[in-house]
């Protein structure tokens, strides 16, 4: 987040700076110090290797490994990013998946060593059945294992399919059907705490952050540029 962190790890000295990621695998010595005066402030998040290997399951049966420590790997930060903002709320479960899928992926394809497949090809049917399902539930918390009930694909391989058939992901379809909900609700005259809590929202921080992501605006302002009848 700032500053140096300096560390040696498989024998070698490394530096991470803002803007970096480092990718530490379990088992392997490491230490961690300041690189700099002012010091250094970060924010990681523990995976278990059995979910690595889970999201990867029918792509390679090898876990991915990284002997550079220090990566700027756009993808993998991008998706650490997301991973780590929220954390004055637990993650939803397809969020999580979402999460994990993705670095699984990132970090298969910055492992060099390993052969790549192709993806199997996805069914369209399979997919409907998980858009529906989403969109009668999109109001309260989906686990997993719904999904996986109703498509019959574990959930790592479905949100791999998901993102080939509709360029999103599941966790991603349900939150943009949370947020044409809101919007709704916002026009409708609702205060956006009424707002949130009828779209499924955690509370109304939890929809304003994600309305901004998606809009690039407040959900007040949306609602003021609404109302003048801008486009």
């Amino acid at each position: 987040m700032s500053g140096i962190q300096s560390f040696t790890y498989r024998g070698a000295r490394a530096d991470s700076r803002q803007g970096d990621v480092m990718i530490l695998h379990p088992d392997e010595t490491h230490d961690g110090r300041a690189g700099a005066e002012q010091g250094f402030r970060y924010r990681m998040a523990y995976i278990e290797p059995r979910l690595i290997a889970n999201a990867l399951r029918g792509k390679t049966n090898v876990l991915p490994f990284l002997g550079c420590a220090v990566s700027s790997d756009p993808h993998l930060l991008h998706t650490l990013r997301r991973a780590l903002a929220d954390l004055d709320r637990a993650l939803e479960p397809l969020e999580c998946d979402k999460i994990i899928a993705a670095i699984a992926d990132t970090l298969l394809a910055l492992d060099t060593s390993l052969p790549a497949r192709t993806s199997s090809a996805t069914s369209a049917r399979t997919i409907d059945l998980a858009r529906g399902f989403l969109d009668e539930n999109f109001m309260r918390t989906v686990a997993s294992e719904e999904l996986e009930a109703v498509t019959g694909l574990d959930r790592y391989a479905l949100a791999r399919h998901f993102r080939i058939r509709l360029g999103t992901s599941p966790y991603r379809y349900l939150t943009m059907r949370r947020l044409d909900r809101a919007k709704s609700a916002i026009v409708a005259g609702h205060s956006l705490v009424e707002a949130a809590t009828m779209s499924g929202f955690a509370d109304q921080s939890h929809m304003t952050r994600q309305f901004k992501r998606a809009f690039g605006l407040t959900p007040g302002h949306w609602h003021a540029i609404h109302l003048r009848g801008d486009p």
